[in-house]
């Protein structure tokens, strides 16, 4: 029961409305067209005929709390994000046939807010709003990496707080902490969950100098009571037909409230659902480039395909083997299980709205040393011929062509599997007990990403020895590792993928597993050095994660992370002239009612 994806033809809209009859600042059909006609259009069907009564009214309120939580993502990226999408939606309403405002809600809809990448990979707002921050809006407005950091040398105190994973900093102005001890007493169970906080607000001198941290629960604690009630109707819904998915989405709730996740991680690691999983909450960091250190909020509805997942879960025995042969010397005993399900994507929000093709969490080391980690494979996404056609067009543009056989879609589903596995193994840990993104800050993302990537690499042979893979597996498996590395355009510092990607092919390139050859120059691909070159990069990122130095993960970046308009430039060029996407937006039929 896999989803059809749908891929909509690029159109060439007329300009029923110029740029200067839109209100001023606001982007016109001259800035907005190209950059839809370089995007694929998906729209993701699943087939949902085999749910229950019970689960088709849970799913319409998992569907309310991705709703509020998307809201909230955009939020929390942009403090102008709200407003700029209700005066596109107010325009939109007043001539709903006008395709330069049509236009507008596609880009801010693929952007997810009113700041977008141009074809150049430039941040931009496409109408009047605020610049972009580095710290989106969990940090003061304006806040810098020189100011903030100062201010935690001298109050190292604080930073436990103010690095923590869901809390919103904030300048100590009067105004910010009346606000805060107000909502504090209008929500008389965070106060409960919180013990402390309530002190620590009252006896926080007021500066715009000083700065403080809240957490979640208090800083959206509208928003969250609001998804709340959501995961407990649909938790009361589905009770008796999947009582470990009610348990889950009942202590997912009461996350929202402690802000620890502890007991939603817990059950959802480690229950047995039945048709429908969900991923909700605020994890992943990547888009605080200012720390590294500040979870978004996401939502991701998922149906289970259960023989696909239980024939997944046989093939990912002899995990320990692996972890045992990494090039480092502090190895981990590993789950000989993990969770690992196969799924459609029913409806992304938030931050996991797009082609997401797979995930593990949860992320953070205690509760993965405790509980596990559960790997979500979106098979309507990684398998879907459509969306591999136009991957492989970029491939065949960069490679020789005696190459171009080697990659397949089932090379693609077994590289990035292993990518999640990867997260899995490895250092987790500093030597010192330090989390990663404690210890390697802006950093951790990137590396934690690349180290993830090379394991997945390396543990290539192992799976054709063990008879995992045969000798074509094998190849598509490492041809879609080429693949991975391939950009159109130059990466911006605060984008970890594909700085990590970049830095994955200079490697490679330097140690002789790629070079190019021949008039005009394409890659070859020397399988013989694969496993050698991967090993050596790999040995080097786990040796800086296990260090946790900061300095020396600095120095790594920058020696890898460079760009050549001769050479990578040129590729580029030849990757954007192959005709290929380079953005995708997702459409999902069950919120089109």
């Amino acid at each position: 029961m896999r989803a059809r994806i749908v891929l909509l033809a690029a159109l060439s809209l007329s300009t029923a409305l110029s740029a200067a009859e839109l209100p001023d600042g606001y982007w016109g059909p001259d800035r907005t067209q190209p950059i839809l006609d370089s995007t694929m259009r998906v729209r993701l069907a699943p087939d949902l005929a085999w749910l229950s009564a019970a689960e088709r009214r849970a799913l319409d309120e998992l569907i309310a709390a991705g709703r509020i939580l998307n809201n909230l993502y955009e939020t929390q990226k942009h403090r102008g994000a709200a407003t700029a999408r209700e005066s596109l939606e107010q325009l939109h309403a007043a001539d709903s046939d006008n395709i330069a405002v049509q236009n507008l809600l596609d880009v801010y809809y693929l952007s997810k807010g009113p700041i977008a990448t141009t074809l150049d990979n430039t941040r931009e707002a496409i109408l009047p709003t605020d610049p972009e921050q580095p710290g989106k809006n969990v940090y003061p407005f304006g806040l810098t990496r020189t100011e903030i950091d100062a201010y935690l040398a001298a109050n190292p105190d604080k930073a436990g707080a103010i690095r923590a994973l869901r809390t919103v900093v904030r300048r100590a102005t009067k105004a910010n902490l009346a606000a805060d001890i107000a909502a504090l007493d209008a929500h008389p169970a965070v106060d409960a969950l919180h013990p402390g906080l309530r002190a620590k607000l009252e006896g926080e001198p007021a500066s715009a100098a000083n700065f403080y941290a809240v957490p979640y629960a208090l800083a959206y604690a509208e928003e969250l009571g609001e998804a709340r009630a959501h995961l407990l109707a649909a938790a009361e819904l589905v009770a008796n037909q999947a009582p470990d998915f009610a348990a889950y989405l009942r202590n997912r709730a009461r996350d929202f409230l402690s802000g620890d996740y502890e007991s939603g991680d817990a059950s959802w690691v480690s229950g047995d659902f039945a048709n429908l999983n969900i991923q909700v909450g605020s994890y992943e960091t990547y888009d605080d480039a200012l720390l590294g250190a500040k979870a978004f909020y996401s939502a991701s509805i998922l149906s289970r395909d259960a023989e696909k997942s239980a024939a997944l879960a046989e093939a990912m025995a002899g995990l320990q083997a692996i972890e045992d042969s990494l090039p480092y010397d502090s190895h981990k005993t590993v789950r000989t299980r993990i969770p690992v399900g196969v799924y459609d994507v029913v409806a992304d929000f938030g931050q996991a709205r797009g082609a997401n093709t797979a995930t593990i969490l949860p992320n953070e080391a205690a509760h993965a040393r405790k509980y596990g980690r559960t790997i979500l494979i979106r098979a309507n996404i990684l398998g879907d011929p459509v969306l591999f056609e136009n991957s492989k067009k970029k491939f065949d543009a960069a490679v020789s062509a005696r190459f171009e056989a080697d990659l397949s879609s089932n090379g693609k589903f077994n590289r990035t599997l292993w990518h999640e596995v990867g997260h899995y193994l490895g250092v987790s840990v500093t030597a010192d007990g330090r989390s990663l993104s404690e210890a390697l800050g802006d950093r951790a993302d990137l590396l934690e990403e690349l180290k993830s990537d090379l394991v997945s690499l390396f543990a290539a042979p192992a799976l054709r020895a063990s008879g995992y893979h045969d000798d074509v597996g094998l190849r598509g498996h490492y041809a879609d590792g080429i693949l991975r590395t391939l950009q159109s355009e130059q990466p911006r510092p605060e984008q970890p993928y594909q700085n990590m990607q970049l830095m994955q092919f200079n490697f490679f390139m330097e140690h002789g597993l790629l070079e190019m050859d021949g008039s005009p120059a394409e890659l070859v691909i020397n399988y013989a050095r694969y496993h050698e070159v991967v090993t050596s990069m790999l040995e080097q990122v786990l040796a800086i994660q296990h260090a946790g130095d900061y300095a020396q993960a600095d120095a790594f970046v920058t020696r890898w992370n460079y760009w050549n308009e001769q050479l990578h430039g040129a590729l580029a060029g030849r990757l954007r002239d192959a005709g290929i996407f380079r953005r995708t937006l997702v459409k999902y039929s069950v919120l089109e009612n």
